[in-house]
């Protein structure tokens, strides 16, 4: 299972429905829990993003398509990184030619 964290912004939609963005996330999680995709925690932040969700999947292409299906609906702008865990990084180093 991989692991991601997208940074995510309100979009103007986004922002002017601000207090349903607990119910968003939640029947989001639901939606993509039978494509595989377990959000392991989401935080609402300030600053440059608003909020910052960690999530795994269980390929690139499975949490493309969910975060394209959640930014089609207008509420957020994603930028996702794929992450590494220690154990995952060592492998990745020994691989190094």
């Amino acid at each position: 299972m991989a692991t991601y964290i997208s940074l995510v912004q309100f979009t103007d939609k986004g922002i002017q429905a601000a207090k349903e963005t607990t119910h968003r996330v939640a029947d989001w999680a639901s939606k993509v829990e039978s494509m595989g995709v377990t959000i392991k925690q989401m935080y609402w932040t300030l600053g440059q993003y608003d909020q910052v969700c960690v999530f795994d999947a269980p390929d690139d292409e499975t949490a493309a398509s969910v975060l394209l299906g959640a930014d089609m609906l207008g509420n957020i702008r994603t930028q996702t990184l794929r992450a590494f865990t220690s154990s995952e990084m060592e492998n990745i180093l020994a691989k190094m030619p």
